[in-house]
């Protein structure tokens, strides 16, 4: 059994991160990554040597083509200044009937097709803010950094 905490997204988020710096290496250096202060904007983890950063989403599923992005504003921002999106890796768990399986993805580019804007809805706890979902992974090229 896993000992990977669910108690909720924000909780589930920082286990993620954490595990990524613990289990995993930067994938441009080899070197070790560090998180980030908590409310930086758009990045989640840099690499302690070289000038990688990355956002981490964690998913307790089998990999699917999608995940849920974070706040849709910040992200806009930075597209509309013509930089790309921020590489992403993906902290994934899941049980099926063979068993328990961890695996760490990491997608060096997303193309803007592969993510989707939308708002929540007016009775959500955030009512009406603007989110993004990052949707056709299975299409888009990835590494393993953790496989279990």
């Amino acid at each position: 059994m896993f000992t990977f905490s669910m108690k909720g997204s924000k909780h589930s988020g920082d286990t993620g991160e954490l595990e990524v710096v613990n289990l995993a290496a930067c994938p441009n250096c080899g070197s070790k990554l560090m998180l980030l202060p908590p409310g930086f904007p758009l990045f989640d983890i840099q690499c302690t040597r070289c000038l990688f950063r990355a956002q981490i989403k964690t998913s307790n599923r089998k990999p699917t083509g999608t995940i849920r992005g974070a706040g849709w504003d910040i992200y806009e921002k930075v597209l509309k200044a013509g930089n790309l999106a921020p590489p992403l890796i993906v902290n994934y768990h899941w049980d099926d009937k063979e068993g328990e399986h961890h695996e760490i993805r990491f997608y060096p580019f997303i193309p803007k097709d592969n993510v989707q804007k939308y708002i929540l809805s007016a009775t959500a706890r955030r009512a009406n803010y603007r989110m993004f979902n990052y949707v056709g992974l299975k299409a888009i090229p990835f590494l393993i950094l953790f496989p279990k």
